[in-house]
């Protein structure tokens, strides 16, 4: 990323030493006669916010002269900041509100930005002299219509003496003395987050009488490279560990949720995560993973997010790291699988690629566990969030009929 400072470019980027691709970006100049100077390395999680299934994007970053603002996500909240590219100092100038926002810009004085509030969807806002001031109100009809349960704040502190935030959405008319199914959710990545916004299909969950549940494990942006780091050997194992203690954090909080009828779900990542699952224990009734991983052999010289990326997350390659790409692959473990799964696909997901979906899908049909799979014709990676209406509807059809089927 580059932006126009003065008769210089202010440029975002890094190394990678330290903690590959996914590590945070440093802030340099880059000067008209081609020399580099590094202003600072903040360790700063810039743009995102915690993760949607309803908001559209916008401009993340402005550069106006010497001044840069931009969006930054703190812990599971994103904000607008304001920085001293020269400098590097920084200050934050939208609200200290819980939500996301997402898309800005400046005329004078004044910003003008989508954001998520409460547990509201994306309106339009002005930000004037500190203060905040909704200006539209596109979705309220929506929102009086419908019924929107509670996101509960419900954090633990994991093995390694770290806190991880985790939440739960009770069931619609929960009643403490009627017992529920759960679905636990895991959020893409890994540099995703999770957070208080609405997200649609967790709703619609809660509203059809299941416990939803989900968290931020190590691997998360929001809280520095330290925190997200699960690079090379620690890749599914970190994480995974958080997500089950997590797992029993709610379990233990909540005697509500029958232990027997716990699903799980999760997309890109989070499809790892579920292929991981499958593999590694039996303690869900049943999982839907959605463009998934499978195989890091093939997939890390496939995918459209660069040959790079997966090498440097894994610490390997297929040539003198082979033992250790497979290791990490959930189809190494396929063959210890016995829950019941549902793979969601897009035949044009370049990301993961639906060759990946197959294996996997194909592999617990050999060993006999009851699999089904649903490739969506003309859809990308973004099914979930972008695609038509109908495969939109459809997908989500798919997976609840999967957990009403396993979980009731």
């Amino acid at each position: 990323t580059a932006q126009f400072l003065d008769d210089d470019f202010m440029v975002l980027g890094n190394d990678g030493k330290l903690y590959g691709t996914s590590q945070n970006d440093d802030l340099f100049i880059l000067k008209r006669d081609g020399s580099f100077e590094k202003i600072c390395s903040p360790d700063i999680s810039f743009g995102g916010g915690a993760g949607t299934d309803c908001a559209a994007g916008g401009r993340g970053m402005l550069m106006n002269g010497s001044r840069f603002w931009f969006l930054e996500t703190i812990d599971y909240t994103s904000f607008l900041i304001e920085m001293d590219p020269r400098t590097g100092e920084r200050r934050r100038i939208s609200p200290d509100l819980p939500g996301r926002v997402d898309g800005f810009d400046k005329k004078g004085d004044t910003f003008y930005y989508t954001a998520m509030r409460g547990e509201g969807l994306q309106e339009v806002y002005r930000l004037q002299n500190g203060v905040e001031e909704k200006l539209t109100s596109f979705n309220e009809e929506y929102l009086a219509s419908h019924s929107v349960c509670p996101v509960k704040y419900l954090p633990f502190t994991d093995k390694e003496g770290v806190r991880i935030d985790g939440w739960v959405i009770e069931p619609l008319d929960y009643d403490p003395e009627k017992s529920y199914p759960a679905i636990l959710d895991v959020h893409g990545g890994p540099k995703g987050i999770y957070g208080t916004v609405y997200f649609h299909e967790m709703q619609f969950w809660a509203n059809k009488g299941y416990f939803v549940f989900f968290c931020n494990p190590h691997g998360g942006s929001g809280r520095g490279d330290e925190f997200s780091d699960i690079f090379g050997e620690q890749y599914g194992v970190r994480d995974y560990n958080d997500i089950m203690e997590f797992t029993d954090h709610v379990l233990a909080a909540y005697p509500q949720i029958d232990k027997a009828k716990v699903g799980m779900t999760g997309g890109s990542y989070g499809g790892f995560m579920a292929n991981w699952i499958v593999g590694h224990t039996d303690r869900f009734a049943a999982v839907a993973s959605q463009r998934s991983i499978a195989n890091y052999i093939s997939k890390c010289l496939t995918t459209d997010i660069g040959y790079y990326h997966n090498l440097s997350a894994l610490e390997a390659s297929p040539w003198e790291n082979f033992d250790q790409l497979w290791e990490h692959s959930p189809l190494k473990h396929a063959c210890n699988a016995k829950t019941p799964t549902l793979f969601i696909q897009s035949d044009e997901d370049y990301r993961c690629w639906m060759g990946d979906a197959i294996q996997m899908f194909t592999a617990l049909k050999m060993r006999g566990v009851p699999a089904r799979m649903c490739l969506f014709h003309g859809e990308n990676h973004e099914l979930s969030r972008g695609g038509k209406p109908k495969n939109r509807l459809k997908r989500l059809e798919e997976i609840t009929g999967w957990f009403d089927q396993w979980l009731r």
